[in-house]
């Protein structure tokens, strides 16, 4: 009996642990949840701000914005293309490695133009701006060049497969059509060859004389009561079928009566 309870405390036990488990693991999921979505509106808050500095305010605050409005567009989406593409190849690893590096000079220089937007002294943010562009163009212009390789590497392997997917279907259109290849090939016995010469000679010479005089030919068949010919007529006219029953499509001519002298 002490067993039993024993084992049904520690199931209980097991139960309520596994239970806050599950709570704290939905909470910390829940809790980053409301991270991301605050920090993203924070985000969108921002860059909207700085779109509306950049093409309403003029001067060193304008200017200020739009540097900051390019650097964190450029690192924004190559961030984002090097991680969608390093799921799928393992060869962005180092190159998303580089961009995080890259990523704390422009955290740096995007910390320093915000603390320059709020900097009173104008002329002295006007003369830092020729080395702020710059470093903001080699910046960006690193980000561009990863993001753009990452995508023609992506872009070649999907050529690549495409072009070994339409090598694999010709190659089954042809098997498909394998009908063509039997129709092309000579059949013996046609064409050029001496066979046909022989054959068409036999048939020449076999249908000369009787193209010569329709008359004597037909002087020369055999009448009704002439040897194994009337017993071919005779075989003839048991096995025809009757001319009246052949007439089945309105397009045949009806068989015309027999003259009588």
């Amino acid at each position: 009996m002490e067993s039993v309870i024993l084992i049904l405390g520690l199931l209980f036990f097991a139960f309520v642990a596994l239970g806050v488990y599950a709570g704290v693991k939905a909470v910390g999921a829940a809790k980053r949840g409301v991270d991301r979505t605050i920090s993203q509106a924070r985000r969108t808050v921002e860059e909207t701000t700085l779109r509306a500095k950049s093409y309403g305010q003029t001067g060193v605050g304008g200017e200020l914005a739009q540097l900051r409005l390019a650097l964190r567009t450029s690192m924004r989406a190559t961030q984002e293309a090097l991680q969608a593409g390093a799921a799928e190849d393992a060869s962005l690893a180092e190159s998303l490695g580089l961009f995080q590096r890259l990523s704390v000079h422009g955290r740096e220089l995007d910390d320093e133009l915000k603390k320059l937007e709020r900097e009173p002294g104008r002329t002295t943010v006007a003369s830092l701006l020729p080395s702020l562009k710059q470093r903001t163009e080699r910046i960006t212009h690193s980000a561009d060049s990863l993001r753009w390789a990452a995508r023609d590497r992506a872009r070649q392997f999907s050529d690549d497969s495409l072009d070994a997917l339409n090598a694999q279907i010709d190659v089954e259109a042809g098997a498909l059509r394998h009908w063509t290849v039997e129709s092309d090939a000579p059949v013996q016995g046609q064409g050029g060859g001496p066979q046909s010469d022989t054959s068409g000679r036999s048939q020449s010479q076999s249908r000369g004389p009787r193209s010569q005089d329709p008359g004597q030919e037909q002087e020369q068949r055999p009448g009704p009561g002439q040897g194994s010919g009337s017993d071919e007529g005779a075989a003839r006219a048991i096995t025809a079928s009757d001319p009246r029953r052949q007439a089945g499509y309105p397009w045949q001519k009806a068989p015309r009566p027999e003259t009588t002298n």
